[in-house]
């Protein structure tokens, strides 16, 4: 496995998990999960472009 595949893999899955499920996060919003996305996109194109 390459390092860029790890990464994906990671942010993915912590892009999963900011959701907000839970009670007390139900008022944060979509702001941790866009943050992450924000991310997996950014990482999505380096990905692509070959510089991971």
């Amino acid at each position: 496995m390459t390092l860029g595949t790890i990464v994906l893999v990671v942010v993915i899955l912590m892009l999963v998990g900011a959701m907000p499920t839970w009670p007390h996060s139900r008022g944060w919003g979509y702001a941790p999960s866009g943050i992450l996305g924000l991310v997996l996109v950014i990482l999505l194109i380096l990905l692509l472009l070959g510089k991971l």
